[in-house]
């Protein structure tokens, strides 16, 4: 409800009773009282079923991610603005270069970064302290979100699907948080060369360096498939658009990326080759495309 007034949307027939405890949201605050307090009041609301709640901006990242490896992405994040390190207009603008980036809803003393929040199209600005009806409204808000990219997925599925070895665009833009020397920086999908698992953590390799992340390699592979990343071997998987070589030695394949040489298990050699083939055939008409794979012992064709 907003302003007193049912909602015609929500309230339609396929619509009503179907948002009771429906929605899972992080709150971020590194000032204990206000986290709790906003909690609460989160709790409080019939449509929230699950409330996770963190103090800074790297355990917000780390929440999502896990969420989305799990398959259950949250709905929505209560943001506040002024955080020490990694502050809230800044992880919005991590926030804003996911694939699919969740509805943010900035909670704050401050009426001054009101404008650039909006320009970082926060879905909502609160001011502390937050009433319970001003924060209905953003609850009212985000069920609309919720709802448009419901309807939306529904669209997409009914479209032409895309071809199997096609990347969206903007699945390249995503932004990881890694852990490296106790210091947590920002890599991009698209600089991701090949990922190697360690136990409960994923080590992602770039050009630059590597950095671990707290994800099963089971659970990126999945998540990653549409962005072109293939499994080779149990401990490995690698971005198609990242190897340089496919080897035959001895009766071993392997692939070169960057210099690393990366074993790949019989279970995925085929479907590898197969991956590796249909990239490199040139379209009909054209000509060869350049940086088209080379391999070695006769396996290009």
């Amino acid at each position: 409800m907003t302003s007193g007034l049912p909602c015609p949307i929500c309230e339609g027939p396929d619509r009503r009773g179907s948002l009771e405890r429906s929605l899972r949201v992080l709150a971020v605050d590194d000032e204990a009282p206000a986290l709790e307090d906003l909690t609460y009041l989160l709790r409080s609301d019939p449509r929230i079923a699950h409330v996770e709640a963190v103090t800074d901006a790297t355990k917000a990242l780390r929440v999502l991610h896990r969420a989305m490896d799990a398959g259950q992405p949250l709905d929505a994040v209560f943001l506040d603005i002024r955080m020490p390190g990694l502050d809230g207009l800044d992880l919005a603008r991590v926030l804003s270069r996911f694939a699919q980036p969740p509805p943010v809803v900035f909670v704050t003393a401050h009426q001054q970064p009101a404008v650039e929040a909006f320009e970082l199209k926060a879905l909502d600005y609160l001011l502390k302290p937050v009433r319970q009806e001003r924060l209905a409204e953003s609850v009212h808000r985000i069920v609309h979100e919720v709802w448009d990219s419901k309807a939306a997925a529904e669209s997409a599925t009914s479209a032409p699907t895309q071809p199997a070895n096609s990347t969206p665009p903007e699945m390249g833009d995503e932004v990881i948080p890694v852990e490296l020397g106790g210091v947590t920086r920002f890599i991009r999908l698209a600089d991701i060369r090949y990922v190697e698992a360690h136990g409960d953590y994923a080590r992602l390799h770039t050009a630059t360096g590597s950095g671990l992340v707290r994800a099963a390699l089971n659970g990126l592979e999945e998540r990653w498939r549409s962005a072109g990343f293939v499994r080779i071997h149990r401990s490995h998987l690698v971005s198609l658009g990242h190897i340089d070589e496919l080897r035959l030695e001895d009766g071993h394949l392997s692939v070169t990326i960057g210099g690393a040489v990366l074993p790949v298990s019989r279970r995925h050699a085929r479907h590898l080759r197969q991956l590796l083939v249909r990239r490199a055939r040139p379209t009909p008409g054209a000509g060869q495309p350049a940086g088209v794979l080379q391999p070695r012992n006769g396996l290009g064709s």
